[in-house]
């Protein structure tokens, strides 16, 4: 072996090793969301909603772990790993149809708080209004997470092969770029606010 297969080797595993400490992140923050207190205020079926999506995405990212270790050769139990596997699938499609329904309840009380707004401010620009902007932007947000979680939803379809017909191999793969291209779109850090004179 090469020295430069051996550092693409060492390199193949810093990647591994660094995606799955990015998973247990991600774990972590979904466990202590699903513990930690909602704001006052949020209708207690978006509150089930929210810890329900909490909860699964944990256990998909748990049982991920397990998955990875079975397709490393390290756990050893293949059928069982695959089996696992499924059950995350369907532990993702399932906080993806949570984060869907999340998004639509909070988008529609967003926009009953944005035309209230709108009519108090009717006669000056809207756009001048911090508070307005600061509401759209909110729902600019929603209405992307709403998007990626809908298209999660098809990806999960696709690798669970649920509709193998229709959610073909190309069409999970082509969705699943999308997703990550949002993924990445909402990881960029947000304008700073220009300030006026």
């Amino acid at each position: 072996m090469s020295t430069l297969d051996a550092t693409r080797a060492e390199l193949g595993l810093l990647v591994l090793y660094l995606n799955k400490a990015e998973a247990r992140d991600k774990f972590v923050n979904d466990l202590h969301a699903l513990i930690s207190p909602t704001p006052q205020g949020t209708p207690l079926p978006i509150v089930l909603l929210g810890k329900s999506k909490n909860a699964l995405l944990s256990t998909f990212l748990f049982l991920d772990q397990i998955v990875w270790l079975g397709r490393t050769g390290i756990y050893k139990n293949k059928e069982r790993a695959e089996l696992l596997g499924r059950i995350s699938l369907f532990c993702w499609m399932g906080s993806s149809i949570c984060t869907t329904l999340v998004e639509l309840a909070e988008l529609g009380r967003l926009s009953g708080s944005i035309k209230k707004l709108e009519k108090d401010i009717k006669s000056s620009d809207k756009y001048q209004n911090e508070q307005y902007c600061e509401k759209l932007k909110k729902s600019n947000d929603r209405t992307l997470a709403l998007v990626k979680a809908s298209i999660d939803i098809v990806v999960a379809a696709g690798l669970l092969q649920l509709a193998p017909k229709k959610v073909t191999p190309r069409v999970t793969g082509g969705f699943g770029f999308v997703s990550s291209l949002i993924s990445c779109y909402q990881l960029l850090p947000s304008h700073p606010k220009s300030k006026t004179p």
